[in-house]
């Protein structure tokens, strides 16, 4: 090892920068570490409990719809977005048409039974294929997206004013033919988009409105 000349030589002694910090710095720092992690635990077992919430309700829902024997008119998935039942327009409303059947009033009092009992935030979201509105309609539906969003608007309304469904916990929102759910590529295709989704969303999330959509609520 070279010396320096007029350097002191120090041996084997200890350098020592700056100051130690004080004893209490420790501990607070393991304190702040601790609520952390206990934060990222309260946060996952929330998120954990709400998933087991939207299954309960989805297998509800199933039996709900096989003792009913509306396979065909109703669909029910969890994804990203949370719990979507899938109303078709078949079982909801005339072709180009936004009145509710009086039938499909009942099958929403049902589900919406379920629904109101668990405390997440709920969205009606109204979509139609790409076949676009015929010239006879064209006055009161110039395109997809207004027949999207009546059709989402009288569903939203039955859920507030005759099922009196909470108002904070609901929303409503026209697709038009952008969230397609099939290619339309068939009848059956278009008509499996031709639709009205109930969103049970997961609690602490928001739903991203993509590109095109119209919210109504």
């Amino acid at each position: 090892m070279a010396i320096l000349p007029g350097v002191p030589r120090r041996g084997d002694e200890e350098i020592k920068i700056g100051r130690p910090a004080p004893t209490w710095m420790l501990t607070y720092s393991d304190l702040m570490t601790q609520v952390l992690i206990f934060f990222v635990m309260m946060f996952a077992l929330a998120s954990a409990m709400n998933e087991m919430q939207l299954i309960r309700l989805k297998k509800k829902l199933e039996a709900y719809v096989t003792e009913e024997q509306l396979e065909n008119y109703i669909g029910l998935t969890i994804n990203e977005k949370g719990l979507v039942v899938s109303l078709r327009e078949k079982l909801m409303f005339d072709s180009g048409r936004a009145e509710i059947y009086e039938e499909a009033k009942n099958i929403l009092k049902d589900i919406t039974s379920e629904i109101v009992d668990v405390p997440n935030n709920t969205r009606i979201e109204g979509h139609t294929d790409n076949v676009p509105i015929g010239p006879e309609l064209k006055s009161k539906f110039p395109t997809n997206w207004e027949l999207s969003t009546a059709r989402a608007t009288n569903v939203t309304r039955y859920l507030l004013e005759t099922l009196n469904f909470p108002p904070k916990r609901i929303s409503s929102a026209g697709y038009g033919e952008y969230q397609p759910v099939a290619d339309n590529d068939t009848e059956e295709h278009k008509a499996m988009n031709r639709r009205v989704d109930i969103v049970v969303q997961r609690i602490g999330t928001r739903l991203k409105r993509p590109e095109g959509v119209k919210k109504i609520f």
